[in-house]
């Protein structure tokens, strides 16, 4: 199977981003997503789409700091974590 081209990629981190289980982690990751994607090495881009495979619930109690996030995930949930201290979900 032929690899699949960063540009889909990106497309189809982002449409997962915004298709979650739960709608505050749609809120989360897309705006995460909106704004740090395109910018993400390729190692980046596959660490959040592991990080996409994670169930939500997990996913929204690493990001609000409920329970402790794993090792392989610190840096990015923190990076998440960041950006909705610097302009909450919901400010443009």
């Amino acid at each position: 199977m032929p690899e699949e081209l960063r540009a889909h990629k990106v497309k189809r981190l982002h449409m997962r981003s915004m298709r979650r289980g739960i709608k505050e982690m749609d809120l989360i990751l897309s705006a995460y997503a909106a704004d740090h994607l395109e910018t993400m090495d390729d190692a980046g881009l596959t660490l959040y789409d592991n990080m996409l495979n994670e169930n939500d619930h997990d996913l929204y109690q690493w990001v609000t700091g409920q329970v402790a996030v794993p090792d392989e995930y610190s840096d990015l949930i923190a990076r998440i974590q960041s950006r909705i201290a610097d302009q909450p979900v919901g400010q443009v």
